[in-house]
């Protein structure tokens, strides 16, 4: 049987060739556009490894504020969550909503940018 590559092993090749391969060979602004595209590599990577668990741990902490059943979609908890806050069911008072608003924050932070400087102060408070 033939097993084709995952995503993430494709995205792991072609990251590592654009860094060791084609980017060491360029310059200025094909240099430049290969910085961009890595960085753009390294985003997604993070997305395939860290998204998952993420979205797990987002849609537990969902499932306990909404009390909404399991079969629920993500989108469909965060589109109940946006309406409780709107209509003013939930405050920042509500237990564990500002909880949840962090940790999910952090997640997301740590896929889009690990190394925005306001992330660790986040972590911290």
């Amino acid at each position: 049987m033939h097993k084709h590559p995952s995503l993430a092993e494709l995205v792991d090749a072609v990251k590592a060739f654009v860094d060791d391969t084609a980017a060491p060979n360029l310059t200025g602004h094909a240099a430049f556009h290969a910085r961009v595209a890595s960085n753009v590599l390294a985003t997604i990577q993070r997305e395939l490894y860290q998204g998952p668990t993420a979205e797990e741990d987002e849609k537990a902490r969902l499932l306990l504020l909404t009390k909404a059943t399991e079969t629920e979609s993500l989108d469909t908890l965060n589109r109940s969550l946006c309406r409780s806050i709107r209509v003013g069911e939930m405050t920042p008072a509500t237990p564990g909503l500002i909880d949840h608003l962090k940790s999910t924050a952090i997640a997301q932070l740590n896929i889009d940018q690990p190394r925005y400087s306001g992330a660790r102060r986040l972590k911290e408070g």
